[in-house]
């Protein structure tokens, strides 16, 4: 195998089929990368238990062929390499790569043991790029971490006719996020929970726009976008629903802008230590934010709008507050509040004006349990 390529698109090509390689692995062979070059394209390959990854470029063939090569080690040079053309070849066990005055070799290893990559499933439909990396980026934040709890570590991918519905919780909070989506044929209706980190991984790879093509089947979901593929393994595992949880008869609502709001917390939060709350204090006009005890404490006042009730005071863990504010991009957002220790529904506007009218509720939507603020 020889071929030339340009130093970028082969740089990126590797970056992006090297994300789904494994830390460790107990067969070495998971640890490569497949190339092969044809007829002026060269295909980049890798995979572990869980995902797949391939990518198609461009590139010069000088003599078909395919190699296996240590993914990472070859993700570090790729990346040291001078601009300009890089050439590419095999010469006995080695692959070798050579840009201006810089030469480098590595070993390659043995196809024996490597698996075929999975085929991807049946394509269903298609979704915009952009969108759906943001709509991702939205609900990973509410994902659980703990992988003894495998399901809560998972979105929730739902497919009813032409909406589609991302969601995710870790216990404490809920996410959840619609958007529109192209079925390719009729209605079709699907509800699978694919790893946050994977889904996360592969929607921000594909977020420089196009429409991405999703494939499903029972044991794994697809995802196609101008030359990439990748395929990820399904949790064999539901998530609870969020429907009756996210009604909320009669909450006290309360407005305020997000900028403003995300400061302050990031700086009212410095003393908050040891998982002690952030404590919110809403009035008619202006919104208190507290937080530490004894000699150590931080508040901060900024304007806001309450409905309902002379005055609520709510507390959250700080963390918690702080990735569903970062979550949203409106300049409003709006608590529905129910009350100290219960539930509150965090979502945002377009301005003040949209987010007091009774208007329902926007596409994206961060459920948050608060805390009971303590007396001390």
């Amino acid at each position: 195998m020889e071929f030339r390529i340009e130093r970028s698109a082969w740089t990126d090509a590797v970056a992006w089929a090297a994300r789904v390689l494994p830390t460790r692995s107990l067969v070495p062979v998971l640890g490569g990368l497949l190339l092969e070059a044809a007829d002026g394209r060269l295909r980049v390959s890798g995979l572990d238990d869980e995902a797949s990854a391939r990518i198609e470029v461009e590139a010069e063939t000088i003599r078909a062929g395919k190699a296996l090569v240590v993914g990472r080690r070859l993700l570090d040079v790729c990346r040291v390499l001078p601009e300009g053309v890089v050439e590419c070849g095999v010469e006995g066990s080695r692959f070798s790569l050579t840009s201006g005055s810089a030469r480098f070799g590595l070993s390659v290893l043995p196809f024996d043991d490597y698996p075929a990559l999975p085929a991807l499933p049946e394509v269903l439909g298609a979704v915009e790029a952009e969108e759906f990396a943001a709509a991702v980026a939205h609900v990973t934040v509410a994902a659980g971490r703990d992988d003894t709890l495998p399901a809560l570590t998972g979105i929730r991918l739902a497919l009813d006719g032409d909406t589609m519905t991302l969601a995710a919780t870790d216990r404490y909070r809920f996410a959840v996020r619609t958007l529109p989506w192209k079925p390719g044929k009729g209605d079709i209706s699907a509800d699978v929970v694919v790893s946050a980190r994977r889904l996360a991984e592969t929607a921000r790879s594909f977020g420089r726009g196009g429409m991405v093509r999703l494939a499903l089947d029972d044991s794994s979901a697809g995802f196609e976008l101008a030359g990439m593929r990748t395929t990820v393994r399904l949790l064999d595992s539901r998530l609870p629903r969020h429907d009756k949880l996210f009604a909320m008869a009669d909450p006290v609502r309360a407005v305020v802008e997000r900028a403003p709001l995300v400061e302050a917390v990031k700086r009212v939060a410095v003393v908050a230590e040891g998982g002690s709350p952030l404590r919110l204090t809403f009035s008619e006009a202006s919104l208190l934010l507290r937080a530490g005890y004894g000699d150590d404490v931080a508040s901060q006042r900024l304007p806001a709008a309450l409905g309902g009730v002379d005055e609520l005071t709510v507390a959250f863990n700080p963390a918690y507050l702080m990735d569903a504010l970062a979550s949203f991009d409106a300049p409003v957002v709006r608590f529905d509040l129910l009350g100290p220790g219960q539930r509150a529904m965090v979502t945002g506007w377009g301005s003040e004006e949209d987010a007091t009218r009774d208007a329902a509720h926007p596409a994206h939507q961060h459920l948050l349990m608060s805390v009971k603020p303590s007396a001390r």
